[in-house]
């Protein structure tokens, strides 16, 4: 509708202007061509006037010309084509052209385009005046006018209904989309809407539309697989505790107060850190794992972790390729990667733990790499989803809940770096975790 009523608007503003003006200009035009004949009847009048003929006879009478001369002495009408016109047409200046209305000529009165030159003769001078007439001119725009006082309603008629029409098979499509898009629920994100084979804006449209399904589908999948898999891992040490705190209940003698305590204890710490990793990934989901950003050293992280592993397992820590390299980003969030991949080398590894930092200027790259049995390369890509153990670390108390990696993987994409596993020099993994720097290396 708001279509259909701008066009129409601008369209009658259009052809009223349109309209005016072809009148105007025709108008302007005719009289110009009376004007121009009845200036070479007046040269033709003072050149016979010059040659010595009477006046009277050089004003015949003619229906769309009116010539009159007039006495220059005493401005007496000396000859007219009209003997009704008793006086001159009006005080017409020589060189003048001018337009005279309601000249009273037979029974009624007419409109005439007047033009005056002066004749010079041996018997004096004269004023010859020539009007030609405008009747035919008025006539005609009269005629032009009403014609466009009926055309011009009828063309914005037209306008009006092609343009609803046009407008409403352009945004039919459109409807078809939405009426498509409100039908599908939340449990039937798998449907598409249909693509009209336009391909304009509007088969852009259904594409994006369904693109943005296929992104809420795969969205909703993965939250219905979270919530599974957090729900089983959950479930585990829940039903441990359980099952600890029944038997003690029922066998009191079969354990003591000390060791059921450390039993659940151990459970308890396996669910703690279950809950925690859960919230990691819920902050990741809502975009604010990233709290506050700081300049940070890579380098010291490294080496406080290093200091860490030295102190927990009999490992042998390798820091000697360890450069300086400074991020911009979450001193906690890039901490516990960091720890998560050491970890997970840690379950892994034989006897040695490799660290390496360096910078080429715009990314600064922290790998870590251990001596164990690597990856396989199909299982490079899924190492980094959530829930996931591989075949070599399916039991819980080397391989963990299966979220370290996962999270390793979102706190690397929330400060726009990355994480990729490969093969260690000889034998083992080697993760590479590369963030963008914020200014080069300046040493360790």
């Amino acid at each position: 509708m708001r279509t259909t009523i701008a066009s129409a608007l601008v369209a009658a503003c259009a052809v009223t202007v349109g309209g005016f003006t072809f009148v105007a200009i025709l108008k302007s035009s005719l009289t110009s061509s009376v004007q121009d004949i009845a200036q070479q009847r007046a040269a033709a009048v003072v050149a016979g006037l010059a040659a010595g003929t009477e006046p009277g006879r050089l004003t015949p009478h003619d229906e769309e010309l009116l010539v009159q001369i007039v006495a220059a002495q005493n401005h007496q009408l000396v000859a007219s084509s009209d003997a009704r016109l008793t006086a001159p047409l009006s005080a017409v200046h020589p060189g003048e052209s001018v337009t005279i209305d309601h000249v009273p000529i037979g029974d009624g009165t007419h409109s005439f385009r007047t033009v005056a030159r002066r004749a010079s003769t041996p018997q004096g001078d004269y004023l010859v005046i020539v009007g030609g007439s405008l009747e035919h001119v008025y006539e005609s725009t009269r005629t032009v006018s009403r014609m466009l006082s009926l055309g011009i309603p009828a063309l914005l008629i037209v306008i009006v209904l092609t343009t609803w029409l046009f407008t409403g098979r352009a945004l039919r499509p459109v409807e078809l989309v939405r009426k498509e898009v409100a039908d599908i629920s939340a449990r039937d994100l798998e449907r598409r809407v249909r693509v009209p084979k336009t391909g304009d804006e509007i088969a852009r449209l259904a594409e994006t539309m369904n693109e943005m399904l296929a992104r809420l589908a795969e969205s909703s999948e993965r939250h219905r697989q979270f919530i599974s898999d957090a729900s089983h891992e959950l479930r585990s040490p829940i039903a441990t505790i359980r099952s600890l705190a029944e038997v003690a209940a029922e066998h009191p003698d079969s354990t003591s107060l000390e060791g059921l305590a450390a039993a659940v204890l151990v459970e308890e710490r396996r669910l703690e850190a279950l809950v925690d990793d859960l919230i990691v990934l819920a902050r990741a989901d809502e975009n604010t794992l990233v709290r506050a950003r700081q300049p940070i050293d890579l380098d010291d992280l490294v080496f406080e972790e290093a200091a860490r592993l030295r102190a927990t397992s009999n490992l042998r820590i390798d820091i000697s390729k360890v450069a300086a390299a400074r991020v911009h980003g979450d001193a906690a969030s890039l901490r516990r990667a960091l720890r998560n991949v050491a970890d997970n080398a840690v379950r892994h590894a034989r006897s040695r733990i490799g660290f390496e930092v360096s910078s080429d200027g715009r990314t600064a790259t922290v790998v870590v790499t251990d001596d164990g049995a690597g990856v396989a390369e199909d299982d490079r890509v899924r190492i980094f989803e959530r829930f996931i153990r591989l075949d070599t670390a399916r039991d819980r108390d080397s391989g963990g809940s299966g979220l370290g990696l996962s999270i390793v993987a979102e706190i690397a994409h929330a400060h726009q770096g990355s994480v990729a596993v490969g093969d260690a020099p000889g034998a083992g993994a080697r993760f590479e975790l590369t963030l963008p720097v914020i200014e080069a290396p300046t040493g360790s």
